[in-house]
């Protein structure tokens, strides 16, 4: 009996560990912009792990958002990682001043990059983890070079630039094939989801083999933040 329990045990605590392994980014693009401390707040009361800082130029996105200074000052209020995302021109210009800011991981898009393995060496420099990313319409393929020396690989889920699109269920395969290179390398990188991930649609990306669920509106429209944290942790 009570090997029986121990056996019993082990497997269990695996699933509850698969399922805390999942690390929830929440998405300032979707908060109050003059609400940003009490935004933090929920955040950190909600058992979120990251903080995910949509930064857009009006370039490479339509849309402009914000730039280091917010990430300084979020900086001042949380302690949580903070997940720079750069939809911008030109990322490796922006490299001293979000490490100034304090950012934990710099992710640039592969379609706005030459030299991207010369980015990512510079991001380790200023010692902080190297993301890098690609829209819907970026193949896997595109980052076969870059892989091995990433930190995280966002697959984004819809086109960037809005908040409140519908997960582009197609992009799932990315995020599959990620996770079986990953495997088959023994490589290290965190494979990351942005783009329409809910209650409904965590379940695939988890599935599929990401460890990282970037959630904006679903996470800031729901009306008990904690609940809908452990929702997804139990999946």
């Amino acid at each position: 009996m009570a090997i029986w329990l121990n056996v019993f045990s082990a497997r269990y605590s695996d699933c509850f560990k698969l399922a805390k392994d999942i690390i929830i980014a929440a998405s300032m693009l979707s908060a109050d912009f003059s609400e940003i401390g009490a935004a933090l707040v929920q955040i950190e009361n909600s058992g979120v792990q990251w903080v995910h800082l949509d930064i857009m130029d009006g370039a490479f996105v339509p849309a402009i958002t914000f730039g280091d200074k917010m990430v300084a000052d979020i900086r001042k209020k949380t302690k949580l990682v903070l997940d720079a995302h750069l939809m911008i021109e030109n990322p490796q210009n922006q490299i001293d001043a979000f490490a100034a800011a304090g950012a934990d991981y710099f992710t640039f898009h592969i379609e706005a990059a030459i030299h991207s393995h010369r980015i990512i060496q510079l991001i380790h420099q200023k010692n902080m983890k190297a993301g890098v990313s690609i829209v819907p319409s970026t193949t896997a393929a595109s980052l076969e070079n870059v892989l091995p020396f990433a930190d995280l690989v966002l697959v984004m889920t819809v086109n960037p630039g809005a908040g409140e699109q519908t997960l582009i269920t197609e992009c799932i395969e990315k995020i599959k094939t990620l996770s079986r290179i990953k495997k088959e390398k023994n490589y290290n990188y965190l494979i990351s989801v942005d783009g329409g991930i809910n209650g409904q649609t965590a379940s695939a990306a988890i599935a599929a083999g990401a460890d990282v669920l970037v959630t904006g509106s679903a996470f800031f429209k729901a009306q008990d933040k904690k609940m809908f944290v452990n929702d997804i942790n139990k999946i």
